[in-house]
């Protein structure tokens, strides 16, 4: 732990906000096609029509906001999934979430055509409920209970499994396939605000919920039973925790596709700064998972321009080493 008084907390965290601004002026301006600062700003103050104004103002702008609340959102649910399940592992990428969120959109479009940039979201958030369900209810079969490991494993069959699927109906649908790669390749690329407007009425709620939970997250992390025993009315805080999980994992995959690793580094990055208080590590996690996205889309740009990457391929290439590390030698919560 870095810091261990609040105010130094308070000045890390003003820091790492005036850093995500920072990398936010930098998606703006910088990318294949060339733009400079005064143009940037012109793009806003003195909007001339120009290709560089359009792509400052409709490619870049949203790309760079969508980057920020995706990022953010996936660090929280992460948080939360890692403090509700006591799994250093837990996200919503290794828990299936994203990928069943994925895969109901797939099915929304192979099945129904569905085009409604709401249905959608709804869509993603029903299908990354029923993959937390169904997570749950697996890893809570057999005689020890709900255990890290059996989460883990049922997370990663989960995800075998709606990729699977998934992968089975785009092979027999080309349309479909068109539409849903839209997702599926887990990038911020060619996204427009009107699909961030769409789904920030559940995912500020939601970051709302699990910033004022914090405290309470704290007594439930000593132990179930202590918590029960302080007057904590845990069956409420794990459903607000859960329904948290659901609107920000739900959102992102309905925004960007689903993009991995974000939800297990950043928690284990505010920590190491924080330390184990979730009053702290959520905000941090929110800034710090804004900023890695953010950061991992400048990279793409550039790592093999003209061409970009999918972001998506950026955090996998941060987020591996880091994973193996965790999974090797452990997070004590």
């Amino acid at each position: 732990m870095l810091f261990t008084t609040n105010r130094y907390r308070t000045i890390a965290l003003l820091a790492f906000i005036l850093i995500l601004i920072a990398a936010v002026c930098l998606s703006i301006v910088y990318g294949y096609t060339n733009t400079s600062w005064t143009t940037a700003y012109k793009a806003f103050t003195d909007f001339n029509g120009s290709n560089e104004h359009l792509v400052i103002q409709n490619v870049r702008l949203p790309r760079a906001l969508i980057a920020a609340v995706v990022g953010a959102s996936l660090g929280v649910a992460g948080a939360l999934m890692q403090a509700m399940t006591k799994n250093p592992l837990a996200s919503p990428g290794i828990f299936g979430i994203n990928g069943g969120a994925g895969f109901f959109v797939v099915g929304a479009l192979f099945f129904f055509h569905v085009g409604s940039l709401q249905a959608i979201a709804w869509i993603s958030f029903f299908g990354a409920a029923f993959a937390a369900s169904a997570v749950y209810f697996i890893g809570s079969l057999g005689r020890e209970g709900l255990t890290p490991v059996k989460l883990t494993l049922a997370g990663a069959a989960m995800t075998a499994l709606f990729s699977s699927l998934t992968q089975g109906m785009l092979s027999v649908n080309e349309a479909a396939l068109e539409q849903a790669i839209f997702w599926l390749a887990g990038s911020v690329q060619g996204r427009s605000l009107s699909l961030l407007t769409s789904v920030l009425p559940y995912i500020v709620p939601a970051f709302m919920i699990s910033f004022l939970l914090g405290s309470k997250i704290n007594i439930l992390t000593m132990g179930e039973d202590v918590a029960k025993s302080l007057g904590q009315k845990t069956w409420l805080v794990k459903a607000l925790m859960a329904l948290s999980v659901i609107l920000l994992a739900g959102g992102s995959v309905a925004v960007a596709g689903p993009i991995g690793f974000i939800g297990i580094v950043i928690p284990h990055f505010a920590k190491y700064i924080v330390g184990q208080d979730h009053r702290w590590v959520l905000p941090y996690c929110a800034v710090l998972g804004a900023i890695l996205l953010v950061a991992a889309d400048i990279g793409a740009r550039y790592l093999i321009m003209p061409e970009e990457v999918p972001v998506g391929v950026m955090t996998s290439i941060i987020g591996i080493p880091i994973f193996v590390y965790i999974a090797r030698r452990g997070f004590q919560h």
